[in-house]
């Protein structure tokens, strides 16, 4: 291991820079326009696999984007991982919030400014340049498969069938994700689980066309106040959601899991500075901690409608929209509560409009069993590099993937995120601190030493 540790201190400037090159492919899964840099990006990171001691990668073509096979078989008596991670990215909208430009990464302060320098080619890029290091000082006790796809941020619709047509190739005794967060680098953490996701799109139609406000104004069904209504009834005075069945098949978290979480440290005052509120929100009788983690939630992620360039038009929308989602918890089903909330906005629409509802995507919430060897050998990890244990917590994410893999090949998942929360993933001037892309580089291969021994 001082080998590898010498290793890493001299290519970490080498490491940054090929990263830095990757996050400059705007890599936007979303929007057809970036269907060529998709393309790009794909045979980027084909490429860097090459590099780092792959002995087979290539790029395998979906009906959508292409996903980044690559693996080093040392040994079939040895275990394998199986490293899963996204190379596409959220778009960057808004851009004038960024303060630098999303796909023109720069460093501040310690930190990489750029979409995806976390969420996830930061954090999967950790796991080649360990790869690298591991094969270049002969420090490889594994076997390693990479699966690296382009359609995460977009419910990944090709994953399913691409790893039920490749179980074989797959097969792999755990399976590492690294596109998770952990508390800090202080407090180092290790996720359990990570929640389900529900994602609809809700349409609210009433006159064939905008009208003058004040000539129709109070005589017909306004679209935008009928929608904000409407969602608006979705939760209560305790901000429990009101929708009938939504709650039937919540596992409730036990006292001692609770308890567990409470361990976490967390400052209320420092969260609401972070954010610039003045409180937190959310389901009484739990904290925020759980709220993010343990309990399932419904969101307005998206709402528009009318005149809403610069200056003023006054008008009544003909339509409406809004774009929702409900992170779910064991054991919700994505596809049972995606047809609860379209047919409960179908159903409270009241006359005068006619109300359209569109699913999206969705995935499964999961749970990995802190006894495991798999878990064992990452906190086994975390503790040589951070010096304490790392804590478990759940995470308020989704990755929709991770029961697909577990049920297709039969083996557990371990998150190992080096990320933080306060990344801004999905928002405005994403990050990723230096310190945490070195340490993951540095902590990989230990779990890949103590899971060969376990």
């Amino acid at each position: 291991m001082h080998a590898l540790n010498s290793y890493l201190e001299a290519h970490r400037d080498r490491f940054l820079e090929e990263l830095l090159a990757l996050l400059r492919i705007p890599s936007v899964s979303a929007r057809s326009e970036h269907a060529p840099d998709m393309a790009i990006c794909a045979e980027a990171v084909c490429e860097a696999l090459r590099k780092a001691g792959a002995t087979q990668a290539r790029v395998i073509t979906t009906p959508g984007h292409p996903i980044v096979y690559g693996e080093r078989m040392t040994d079939p008596s040895r275990p394998t991982v199986l490293v899963y991670g996204h190379y596409d990215v959220q778009p960057a909208d808004p851009l004038e919030l960024w303060e630098s430009g999303p796909f023109e990464p720069v460093i501040r302060d310690g930190k990489i400014y750029a979409r995806g320098a976390c969420d996830d080619k930061g954090q999967f890029f950790m796991h080649v340049k360990a790869l690298e290091a591991m094969v270049a000082t002969g420090n490889l006790p594994t076997n390693i498969k990479f699966c690296i796809e382009g359609e995460e941020e977009v419910g990944s619709p090709n994953l399913a069938h691409f790893v039920r047509e490749n179980r074989a190739m797959l097969k792999t005794d755990v399976i590492l994700i690294s596109d998770t967060a952990m508390i800090s680098m202080e407090h180092p953490s290790i996720d359990t689980g990570v929640r389900g996701l529900s994602y609809i799109e809700v349409v609210v139609t009433g006159p064939n066309r905008d009208l003058h406000s004040g000539v129709y104004g109070g005589a017909v069904a306004n679209p935008a106040t009928i929608l904000a209504r409407m969602i608006a009834s979705c939760h209560d005075a305790e901000n429990r959601i009101t929708i009938p069945g939504f709650y039937d098949n919540v596992v409730e978290s036990t006292p001692e899991e609770r308890q567990l979480m409470a361990a976490a440290p967390f400052d209320e005052v420092d969260f609401c500075r972070d954010l610039s509120i003045d409180a937190v929100w959310g389901e009484k009788g739990y904290t925020t901690n759980e709220r993010t983690g343990i309990r399932p939630t419904l969101e307005v992620n998206g709402i528009w409608g009318g005149y809403t360039g610069e200056g003023s038009k006054t008008v009544l929308p003909s339509k409406a929209h809004a774009k929702i989602s409900a992170r779910l918890v064991p054991n919700q089903s994505s596809k049972r509560i995606t047809q609860l909330l379209m047919d409960h906005f179908r159903k409270i629409a009241p006359a005068g409009v006619q109300v359209d509802v569109f699913e999206h995507h969705g995935g499964e919430p999961y749970l990995t069993p802190i006894d495991s060897k798999a878990y064992q050998s990452a906190a086994r990890a975390m503790r040589k590099t951070f010096g304490k244990d790392p804590i478990p917590v759940r995470g308020g994410g989704s990755i929709p993937i991770c029961s697909l893999f577990e049920q297709e090949l039969g083996c557990k998942i371990v998150f190992m995120g080096f990320g933080l929360d306060s990344d801004n993933l999905h928002s405005p001037n994403e990050k990723y601190d230096l310190a945490n892309f070195y340490k993951g580089i540095e902590t990989i291969p230990h779990f890949h030493r103590c899971f060969a021994e376990e």
